[in-house]
């Protein structure tokens, strides 16, 4: 699928759903941004976090950040799926985790 239409599909979800996180990843960036026992969220190729949660904080280039209606913020951190093999990736998605965690906005969703 390609980016425009994924974002479409989050999207949908949140406006069906209103959950307070969500990604769209592989497997193998989930466990390279994140230990295997770690609740919190971590930042996917889209990464969904709900308005309650905060507010986003700027976010370097190339991430763009869409609001969804009143909902919450559609973060894309490239217009190219982000892989786990590829370190200029692995790099920009700890930076975006890190400015995300210092807001908090990966706290686990149960606690």
């Amino acid at each position: 699928m390609t980016t425009p239409v994924l974002v479409n599909v989050l999207k949908a979800m949140v406006l069906a759903w209103d959950p307070v996180f969500g990604v769209v990843a592989s497997d193998e960036l989930r466990w390279a941004l994140r230990p295997e026992r770690d609740p919190r969220g971590f930042a996917g190729w889209l990464t969904y976090v709900a308005r309650a949660r905060g507010d986003v904080p700027p976010l370097p280039p190339p991430v763009r950040a869409e609001q969804v209606e009143d909902k919450g913020s559609v973060m894309v951190l490239a217009p190219e799926r982000l892989s786990a093999s590829n370190p200029e990736h692995l790099a920009l998605g700890r930076r975006v985790q890190e400015a995300l965690d210092a807001k908090g906005l990966l706290r686990p969703v149960l606690s």
